[in-house]
């Protein structure tokens, strides 16, 4: 029996299995040490089991037997964790961890919420099924090993496989529901910090800019007020100079308000604010947006900033001498494309502008993907949901 990384109880978190020789590997030896520890562990967890059940069952009518039995529930959890480490450690299996069950809002509602934790169920179900499992695999991995060792790695691995169908699929989070809290409460701190810092950028450049800009222009205007009359030229010209500067002001208050939300975006959408933003670019970029409407506003606003900040990633990094956009929506799909044919060798991994995007992608349940060999070019794909204008 050969099980490598298409083995279809394989995920795409586990480590890849060698296939099976009779020569003993590391591999082999971890699951020979998991089917011997599946006895005490099974006597554990069923002695466990055995023990809240009827506690808290013969408790019921009264006052403690529910917390108890959510109290109990608990321990299921833990004893799961338990379990789900173990797998990883010698199975090479990852199940990813549920999310905590919420203790906001009071006794009741967490004893409700407790008492109908299909994790803490699933638990249960789990270590009542291994008692005799565990006897099974416990008998065999030790027999074999002193009468059937000439075969005992391909026993071992088609126990070893069971296993892991168990852990997967009593021990993984419930369902995609579950999954989907986790990556929401993981996409909701994603979106706080990225509107953090886009505040702070903000005052930091009404700050530093307008604000400054502002203030010298009082101070110039109430010089030329005191020269008004002992001095008309030099009042006059020092005038023009606070024209000048009221010139300066207006533009970047506009540059601050067009980086917040281009009025062109709210007006005539992504086609045309995408091929103001590629004009603005420092090598000749062609655009091509195929929509057969426009999306959200909220979809739209994070497909032009992806692209604006992409953009500028070609003008100051790619040495590029072409650049190009693509825009079209695929079922409920919004797809984005910007490649370059400068030097390539960009990584997400290294810098916050890509890695920044990524994130805030992935928090619409986006995807974001670059490829960049090097001396290759650069393509930066996108993907963001649909969802139509309210």
């Amino acid at each position: 029996m050969s099980t490598s990384s298409s083995d279809p109880l394989a995920t795409s978190g586990d480590r890849p299995l060698p296939s099976v020789r009779p020569a003993f590997d590391a591999v082999t030896w971890r699951e020979i040490g998991h089917l011997l520890a599946n006895l005490p562990m099974a006597l554990i967890g069923f002695v466990y089991t055995v023990f809240m059940v009827s506690v808290s069952g013969g408790l019921a009518v009264t006052a403690v037997g529910l917390p108890l039995l959510a109290a109990g529930l608990l321990g299921m959890r833990a004893l799961g964790r338990a379990e789900r480490v173990r797998a990883r450690l010698l199975l090479g299996t990852h199940v990813d961890e549920p999310s905590a069950i919420p203790t906001r809002g009071g006794f009741f509602p967490w004893l409700w919420t407790s008492l109908k934790d299909p994790v803490g169920w699933r638990a249960v179900l789990y270590c009542a099924i291994r008692l005799p499992w565990g006897v099974l695999t416990f008998t065999i991995a030790l027999t074999g090993l002193f009468v059937l060792w000439p075969v005992l790695p391909y026993i071992a691995r088609l126990l070893a496989n069971a296993d892991r169908a168990m852990v997967r699929g009593l021990l993984a989070p419930s369902d995609e529901l579950e999954r989907r809290i986790a990556e929401l409460e993981s996409g909701r701190g994603v979106v706080v910090d990225t509107a953090a810092a886009d505040l702070r950028r903000i005052e930091r450049d009404l700050h530093d800019g307008a604000q400054a800009r502002l203030v010298n222009l009082a101070m110039g205007l109430g010089l030329a007020k005191e020269k008004l009359l002992e001095d008309p030229d030099t009042a006059a010209a020092m005038v023009d100079e606070a024209h000048g500067e009221v010139k300066l002001a207006l533009q970047e208050l506009r540059d601050l308000a067009r980086g917040i939300h281009p009025a062109v975006l709210t007006d005539r959408g992504l086609d045309a604010a995408l091929s103001s933003v590629a004009a603005r670019c420092t090598v000749p970029v062609k655009v091509s947006v195929d929509l057969p409407g426009r999306p959200a506003e909220a979809i739209e606003g994070i497909a032009y900033f992806t692209v604006s900040e992409l953009l500028q990633n070609v003008s100051k990094h790619a040495r590029a001498t072409a650049a190009s956009v693509e825009v079209w929506r695929d079922g409920r799909r919004l797809l984005l494309r910007v490649a370059d044919d400068g030097v390539g060798g960009a990584d997400p991994g290294h810098g916050t502008g890509m890695a920044g995007l990524a994130e805030r992608l992935s928090a619409v349940d986006g995807v974001f993907v670059v490829t960049s060999p090097e001396g290759g070019g650069t393509t930066v794909t996108a993907e963001l949901p649909w969802r139509d204008r309210g």
